[in-house]
């Protein structure tokens, strides 16, 4: 049976960011790729003091019961603790991970909107975080899309590849699962 990866939208996502992933999802994972239906907006993870939703209680509310990997993909901003926020966070151990798509948007930051921009910034914050559920850490490469972002610049010069090391690694883990 082939592998397969679980979108699980929380809150209104867009339907093309949820066709956007589960047209490049399968292709870079060799796996298969469904969407569920839409989650309710989590207000019990909402921090009235930073305005922002906590990721990992948003990710455990949204993966709560699923027995296969899975991808939420929230219209939130995020974060977790230490850090102001976050563009995705994954849980190896669980097979789960989540993405957050405010800050990946151009008009987030008061400039003009820009769809391919945002639909490759989904796409690697995607397979970053579905890099770490595979068992992948954060790589030295600032080019392979496991290179850790710490901010949008991060984000646009990676690829939503891997390099060479990470991809061998990948297929390593890939064939363990």
């Amino acid at each position: 049976m082939k592998r397969e990866i679980l979108l699980l939208p929380v809150g209104d996502v867009s339907l093309d960011v949820l066709e956007w992933l589960a047209e490049a999802l399968p292709s870079v994972f060799d796996c298969g790729c469904k969407t569920t239906t839409a989650l309710p907006r989590p207000d019990f993870t909402w921090d009235k003091t930073r305005e922002q939703y906590r990721a990992e209680a948003v990710l455990a509310r949204a993966s709560a019961g699923c027995s296969t990997c899975a991808l939420a993909v929230a219209d939130l901003d995020l974060y977790v603790p230490d850090l102001n926020f976050v563009f995705g966070l994954a849980q190896s151990g669980m097979a789960r991970a989540i993405i957050a798509l405010p800050r990946l948007r151009q008009s987030y930051y008061g400039l003009a909107e820009d769809t391919t921009v945002f639909r490759e910034r989904v796409i690697k914050e995607a397979v970053h975080e579905l890099g770490h559920v595979f068992g992948l850490s954060h790589c030295d490469d600032s080019r392979c899309v496991m290179a850790f972002s710490n901010s949008l610049q991060d984000t646009d010069y990676k690829q939503y590849t891997f390099c060479r090391e990470c991809k061998k690694r990948l297929q390593t883990e890939l064939i363990e699962l």
